[in-house]
């Protein structure tokens, strides 16, 4: 049985005053605050939410 793949994603960048969009990617991953972090199923659509705020996290292996 294969494990799934893990990202452990840290919100290291405010989310205040970013654009709507990118607020919404933040909300939808489960990031609540600064420094906060979530391990999350590596999907694409999770991939594609993290790539588009990169600048906003820090991204590892789970």
């Amino acid at each position: 049985m294969t494990t799934a793949k893990k990202l452990k994603l840290t919100l290291v960048r405010s989310k205040f005053g970013r654009a709507k969009s990118h607020r919404a990617c933040v909300l939808g991953l489960g990031l609540r605050r600064m420094h906060h972090s979530v391990v999350v199923q590596d999907t694409p659509a999770i991939r594609g939410m993290a790539d588009k705020i990169a600048y906003l996290l820090k991204i590892e292996e789970a």
